[in-house]
């Protein structure tokens, strides 16, 4: 798909996810503890899918040379595969990580 055919969906999700920031950024209105409360949530909902996305997109990288390595000498595959199984759990750790951070986000909206 070209950009111009996305433009138009990318501008209303970010019209529907903006919308109640601009509301409450009216002259007079307070700020209170639910703004922090919703900061927290999106940064726990940004935080699951950057780990998330990234995590994967590692792991694709890491098999996919892997398995490259091994068709170009398949003699190498014991050598390749031990480490290539370090790194994938390496790389979920980090993406473990990221759940953590965004739990604890979590836990700061409810106390």
């Amino acid at each position: 798909m070209s950009i111009t055919k996305k433009l138009p969906a990318a501008l209303a999700a970010a019209a529907v996810t903006l919308a109640p920031f601009v509301a409450q950024a009216a002259e007079g209105a307070a700020s209170n503890e639910n703004d922090y409360k919703a900061a927290a949530a999106l940064g726990a909902g940004i935080a699951i899918g950057v780990a998330v996305l990234g995590g994967a997109l590692g792991q694709g990288r890491a098999a996919a040379a892997a398995l490259e390595g091994i068709s170009r000498n398949p003699g190498a595959a014991a050598r390749i595969q031990t480490p290539m199984i370090l790194g994938l759990a390496l790389i979920e750790s980090l993406v473990l990580f990221g759940v953590l951070i965004a739990y604890l986000l979590q836990g700061k909206i409810g106390g």
